[in-house]
């Protein structure tokens, strides 16, 4: 650390006299004073930045009634926007990538019914409704609107810890339908209000150990369906389903459904394999699970399997959806309960389907509008639950085989809607001998994608604390439960946030060499101290969450530092000079403030001056308000460390 210390003052590297001469003329700006804002103009100009970044009412000033108008139904419905320019080409893309998404989603929709502990009807109503809904007002040209197994799960678990799906089934499915309006309401309002910000502060890392935990409960508990196991337990934990898959094993499983159920599985995993390696093929594993149904219902039938223990769907209400608005419940206890498990589903839901959306729109290279999707997303959501759906969000596994298929806009939605309503006024009746170890299969094969072992590994090279989240939530959901491992993945989330907004991190900043720019000495092992002169960096906004750690970190700095020079043996063994370099710096409030005037006063005591380098507008702005500027000095503030070095030096030589 030595070499550090005893280099050279900047500008005895440079040259001559006469560099010498021109870099003191250089340095001599003074940094202006900012123009006080008024209230007002300040309040808009920070309401605009968090809420209207977008700008979402430029495109209205100054145009007639008219155009207003039309402005208005595009900005609501962006189907008037793009469906002025749509042609024929477009809708065979449309066509074709409705097609597959449809055989991929009917016998999904079957399956996902079961996980949220509803009668299989009810997931293809969910495909139905919401992805007509959505084409009319949402803004991604890829997504595939239906149930997913996730959201799915965790709407069954949460509905389940209030009533029997069984006993109580009529409760149940009203329950599940108050909980998917309150989801849309949620939605709705986070869009309408433009609060999309809120669902960011679940971390990317809790999200992918919250979705892996998912996928592997998931998948255990379709051993119920794929081993013809009649009595399983309630609990998600891996610990509680292997206990009942194991004390079955004599008596509960069923030979004829394993045997069902394996050889589909594979052929879904060969199918899901021969994608992934070749795009080309991508319409193998869409159209597999309709096969797979098609396949082993007509095994079933024509064996009479059922009668040798093998479960099967029996029944689907044939028809479209009925109206449930008179089923939600608007008043009584259930009204709170459905509430907070519609809220908690409707979030999940929201996060999943927005990272979808901006995925796919970066991929094709198009804007996605956050909050037109969350109004959009809430709408079918409400509608949905007005017609017997539940809750419905955009599927990362049907997204991508609509994208690779080929769509072009949300037309693709119609047309799988279109399909669905087909098969509930017709096909239905059909699915009757539909072994339920098919539809485990196909749920064990989707979810498996949810994974992401990449992801993880990934995070753990760059961010230990982040995986610590991503762990958390996965062994959370695996070994509790889906809501728990959910909480923890917000309490992580939210727990890193505070840590690093309490606890900033700081620098010693020293010059390269031949140089005058400033970096931090750990990260550039050859920049050099300055004699008699310690530079620090914060690198973070200073509110009161964090001032007092600053001002302690900053001392702190100080006195190990003297410590080193005494140390070193160093000519110039103290600090007269401390520089706070304040560029990262983007705000500052009363108690940062008042922070710096107790630093400048323990300074003061030590003999030391403080400078500042670099404050912001806004910062600087502040600084002067509080005549914190006066208290140090106008020209102790400079407009770069380089500016407050070159002028400080002069002043420590011998």
């Amino acid at each position: 650390m030595s070499n550090r210390i005893t280099h050279a003052i900047p500008g005895t590297e440079m040259g001559s006299n006469t560099n010498d001469h021109h870099e003191s003329q250089q340095y001599n700006h003074k940094v202006p004073v900012p123009q006080k804002q008024n209230l007002f103009t300040e309040f808009k100009t920070s309401i605009t930045d968090i809420f209207f970044h977008d700008q979402p009412l430029k495109n209205f000033k100054n145009q007639p009634k008219s155009r207003k108008l039309l402005l208005g139904l595009q900005a609501v419905f962006p189907i008037f926007d793009w469906g002025r320019s749509y042609t024929l080409s477009k809708f065979k893309g449309d066509l074709i990538a409705g097609l597959t998404i449809a055989s991929l989603c009917i016998p999904q929709d079957i399956g996902y019914s079961k996980l949220a502990g509803l009668a299989p009807q009810y997931g293809l109503y969910s495909s139905f409704v919401p992805p007509l809904i959505y084409a009319f007002m949402g803004s991604s040209r890829d997504i595939a609107i239906g149930p997913v197994a996730v959201v799915s799960l965790l709407l069954g678990t949460l509905l389940q810890n209030e009533l029997d799906p069984v006993k109580q089934k009529k409760d149940y499915q009203r329950l599940a339908f108050t909980a998917t309006f309150f989801a849309g309401i949620t939605q709705f309002a986070l869009g309408f209000f433009r609060l999309g910000f809120l669902i960011d502060f679940l971390s990317h890392a809790a999200v992918v150990g919250f979705m892996g935990g998912a996928a592997i409960t998931i998948a255990l508990q379709q051993l119920k369906g794929l081993l013809g196991i009649k009595t399983f337990t309630k609990k998600t934990d891996i610990v509680s389903v292997m206990r009942s898959v194991w004390t079955n094993v004599h008596h509960g499983w069923n030979w004829q459904t394993i045997v069902i159920g394996i050889s589909f599985l594979a052929f879904l995993l060969v199918a899901k394999y021969i994608g992934k390696r070749n795009r080309r093929y991508f319409w193998v594993p869409a159209i597999a699970p309709l096969i797979s149904v098609i396949i082993s219902t007509f095994c079933v039938y024509i064996t009479h399997a059922e009668k040798k223990g093998v479960q099967i769907v029996r029944h689907i209400d044939k028809g479209v959806n009925p109206s449930s608005i008179h089923e939600i419940f608007f008043t009584g206890d259930y009204l709170v309960k459905g509430f907070k498990i519609g809220v908690v589903a409707g979030l999940i839901a929201l996060t999943e389907a927005v990272a979808i959306a901006r995925t796919f729109a970066a991929m094709k290279d198009y804007h996605i509008d956050g909050n037109r999707e969350m109004v959009a997303l809430g709408s079918m959501n409400i509608v949905g639950s007005f017609t017997s759906c539940y809750v419905a969000t955009g599927s990362f596994s049907r997204s991508a085989v609509n994208y690779m298929a080929g769509c072009n806009t949300a037309v693709s939605n119609i047309v799988m809607s279109m399909v669905v309503l087909l098969t509930l006024e017709v096909i239905t009746p059909l699915f009757k001998y539909t072994p339920n170890a098919i539809l485990a299969s196909i749920i064990i094969a989707a979810v498996l994608g949810l994974i992401d072992i990449e992801a993880m590994i990934t995070i753990w090279k760059i961010d230990k604390l982040d995986f610590l989240a991503c762990m958390g939530a996965f062994f959370g959901v695996v070994f509790v439960s889906v809501e728990i491992g959910l909480l923890i993945a917000v309490a992580i989330s939210f727990a890193k946030i505070l840590l690093q907004v309490t606890r900033p991190r700081t620098a010693i900043l020293g010059r390269v060499p031949r140089t005058n720019v400033y970096r931090n000495i750990q990260q550039y092992p050859d920049a050099a101290k300055i004699p008699g002169i310690l530079i620090v960096r914060v690198d973070s906004a200073i509110y009161f969450s964090n001032a007092n750690y600053v001002r302690e970190r900053t001392l702190r700095w100080l006195s190990e530092e003297e410590e080193e020079l005494k140390a070193s043996g160093a000519s110039k063994s103290t600090v007269h000079w401390l520089i706070v370099e304040m560029s990262p710096v983007t705000d500052i409030d009363i108690s940062g403030i008042h922070a710096l005037e107790e630093l400048y006063k323990s300074l003061q005591k030590r003999d030391i001056q403080l400078v500042l380098a670099n404050p912001g507008t806004v910062v600087l702005e502040k600084l002067h308000s509080s005549s914190f500027a006066e208290l140090i000095g106008e020209d102790n503030i400079f407009l770069t460390v380089a500016h407050a070095v070159a002028k400080i030096a002069p002043k420590l030589e011998p």
